[in-house]
């Protein structure tokens, strides 16, 4: 079972609890997806397969080469992207992904308007702010499935800082928030940070909830105040690749291919 397979167990068994429906979404956006293609991708222009199903067209794509394989029983040009990435490039296009279809568990097909919905959330951005706190506590009523999200984006986010901290801040003029502090993060990730916070309190279904993202130095004074009250996540270290590959067409996020 995979992590999508497992998100779409729990949705499943409750169909009517919303929070469930987007953990799927947010598994969906997060996984390593292969997207089946018409042929090799020319240059950086990318055309999927699309199957009609009911006057709906579906790109299909898998959470492994393996279901990919045995979907297609034969050589298969693809390309492999996350779901976020998919989701960005048919959106707007009226095609839907069919996804795993046949070979999983989570085989389901998903609308265009559905691909639609979850381009739109994962584009928006947080907002940005300034607040002086003046002191720092433990965090309270944070609900476990935000926990829950949270431990995850972070696990997948190797490199990026030292130590992550969740606690509440107050602050000389401002209401008190919940604050998820980065140690030593490295500056060209923090777009990426922030934008990982906001997906995990949009995802846990929680409403008018509110989580504020900070960056300090291991030298801070709060760093300090932190380890002792708040709630601390631990990153996983980068580990060093042992050899360089040729990069594969669509494997680089900074230059995605172009769906067609």
């Amino acid at each position: 079972m995979t992590p999508l397979d497992l998100a779409h167990a729990k949705m499943d068994a409750q169909p009517d609890i919303d929070a469930l429906r987007l953990q799927f979404y947010e598994r969906l956006a997060d996984s390593e997806l292969f997207l089946l293609l018409e042929a090799e991708p020319i240059g950086d222009i990318a055309k999927p397969i699309i199957f009609p199903v009911e006057d709906q067209k579906f790109a299909l794509v898998f959470d492994s080469q393996e279901r990919l394989v045995a979907f297609s029983q034969t050589t298969t040009p693809f390309i492999s992207l996350s779901g976020r990435m998919i989701a960005g490039m048919l959106n707007g296009q009226g095609i839907g992904l069919g996804v795993n279809l046949s070979v999983a568990p989570s085989s389901m097909l998903l609308p265009d308007t559905a691909v639609t919905w979850l381009a739109e959330t994962l584009a928006v951005k947080p907002k940005q702010a300034q607040a002086q706190p003046i002191a720092v506590n433990a965090p309270h009523s944070i609900p476990e499935v935000l926990i829950q999200s949270l431990d995850t984006k972070l696990a997948a986010m190797a490199g990026v800082a030292k130590a992550a901290y969740l606690a509440e801040f107050s602050y000389k003029d401002t209401p008190s928030s919940h604050v998820v502090v980065f140690v030593e993060a490295i500056e060209q990730a923090q777009d990426a940070i922030v934008s990982a916070v906001s997906e995990a309190l949009t995802f846990s279904g929680i409403e008018a909830g509110m989580l504020d993202v900070m960056f300090l130095r291991a030298s801070d004074p709060v760093t300090a105040q932190l380890a002792k009250v708040a709630l601390r996540f631990d990153l996983p270290e980068l580990l060093e690749p042992k050899a360089q590959v040729m990069e594969a067409p669509g494997s680089n996020p900074d230059k995605p291919p172009k769906l067609r």
